[in-house]
């Protein structure tokens, strides 16, 4: 007897459950059962699908910590009914989201796949009805009785990506996702070709849900000729417990004395310093280059080839989780956890 996979779909909001108001010309929510219904496709699916919503459905431009929470604990509640999870979640902090999530699944065996869509799914021109439907399909493919699929993803636009590898690269065409660092795990054409040879393997860990997330942190993207009392200002917010500085090439900032020397009291007191590249693509070696060296001598630690939104949730999980323990914290950031960082 086949027995259909059991999908839950769970929507957050944004564009694809949204429909164009005809008089104000404006997005408004769309009444999740609703989505259903304009997509008679799902129905001709081999798989069981159930769907929920969160509680309040907010635009992913108010995205937060709280309501990744809200996530991590109805797939924590639902993990052992069903064989995948689809998320349907604005385009806009779907990396972030992505992101975080796969670092608050510990031990993930099965897929979480991310998606929407740049057009309502109303509109008959909508990127989100292949976007949906693909997603469904790739959370149902299963080999001897076990997901393929077990990490955390973004499907969209006919590609597959690991979340915390991918970025929103354009805010108006459809391929509004890439992955610089890391291949695509699968690409949908005729057939679902799958690159199992890139796909997280598992783990041996027990599935574990981490929900301590600490907000109290900082990104500060470096500029030609930005003063230092910026920095200075940022470093001095009362409670800052960790900062992403977005650098220069593979790693690099300014050499000057004040610079360095503001940084290196910052984690004399304990803040922690990760230094990320502001290219799309390459990763931070802070050996490189002298000025690259100043940064690690002062204590920064080099992200290598992680995303931003992957150094800034997987600080925010290491913070909250090893709140006080910022040795652990620094070990822990430059060690590949769940795939965001190339070994």
């Amino acid at each position: 007897m086949n027995v259909k996979p059991h999908i839950l779909l769970i929507y957050t909001g944004g564009t694809i459950g949204s429909f164009r108001d005809s008089e104000t010309g404006s997005l408004k929510p769309l009444p999740f059962s609703n989505i259903r219904k304009l997509l008679p496709e799902i129905e001709q699916l081999d798989i069981d699908l159930d769907h929920l919503s969160l509680q309040n459905p907010v635009d992913s431009s108010d995205m937060n910590p709280e309501v990744w929470v809200e996530l991590v604990e109805l797939i924590e509640k639902n993990e052992e009914k069903y064989q995948g999870f689809v998320i349907l979640h604005g385009t806009d902090t779907m990396a972030y989201t992505a992101s975080a999530v796969s670092f608050m699944l510990g031990g993930l065996k099965k897929p979480v796949i991310f998606t929407g869509s740049q057009l309502p799914i109303n509109i008959i021109r909508t990127d989100g009805r292949e976007n949906l439907v693909t997603a469904l399909e790739i959370a149902a493919l299963q080999e001897n009785g076990e997901a393929i699929v077990k990490e955390v993803c973004i499907y969209f636009e006919y590609k597959l990506y690991r979340g915390n590898r991918a970025v929103k690269v354009s805010a108006e065409h459809f391929n509004a996702f890439d992955s610089p660092n890391f291949p695509a795990l699968a690409e949908a054409g005729v057939h679902i070709d799958l690159k199992k040879e890139y796909l997280h393997e598992g783990s041996n860990e027990k599935f574990t849900v981490y929900k301590n997330i600490c907000c109290d942190i900082a990104v500060l993207k470096l500029f030609p000729g930005m003063s230092t009392n910026v920095l200075k200002s940022v470093l001095e917010t009362k409670g800052l417990k960790g900062l992403v500085l977005e650098t220069f090439g593979t790693g690099n900032a300014s050499a000057k004395p004040e610079f360095l020397d503001t940084l290196s009291k910052a984690i004399e007191r304990g803040v922690v310093i990760v230094n990320v590249t502001q290219c799309m693509s390459g990763k931070v070696e802070q050996s490189l280059y002298e000025t690259g060296r100043g940064m690690e001598e002062a204590g920064a630690i080099g992200a290598a080839d992680m995303t931003t939104e992957a150094a800034v949730t997987k600080l925010m999980y290491l913070l909250g989780r090893y709140e006080g323990n910022n040795e652990t914290v620094k070990k822990l950031f430059s060690t590949n956890l769940r795939g965001e960082l190339s070994n």
